[in-house]
């Protein structure tokens, strides 16, 4: 069985507005922000209320993320956080069936 390459993937997708407040209520909740904080070693961490789909990896997508978000991949004044399922839940959010979450670091 050979692999099958991906030219591209198309990861557009639209929330509705309903769904994209409570997603984004969540993603910005104290808690969860520290809880991520700690778990990066940071003082704090600010959601920059970018939010993509993991793509497929592909000529076009070396990194598994839509092009414009590669420029956030290792640099270390961003993190690039799953958003988790129950957060997706959550809201009711079904598709897409992932989504990751892009937050500003700060060392101080």
């Amino acid at each position: 069985m050979g692999l099958k390459i991906i030219e591209s993937y198309d990861g557009s997708f639209v929330l509705e507005p309903g769904a994209k407040a409570v997603l984004l209520s969540l993603l910005t909740a104290d808690s969860f922000q520290t809880q991520v904080a700690q778990q990066l070693h940071c003082s704090r961490i600010e959601f920059t209320n970018l939010l993509f789909q993991p793509v497929p990896y592909s000529t076009e997508t070396p990194k598994g993320m839509p092009a414009e978000f590669e420029k956030y991949h290792n640099h270390s004044d961003f993190a690039i956080v799953n958003v988790p399922p129950n957060f997706m839940f959550q809201a009711k959010v079904f598709k897409p069936s992932r989504l990751c979450a892009i937050y500003r670091v700060f060392n101080t």
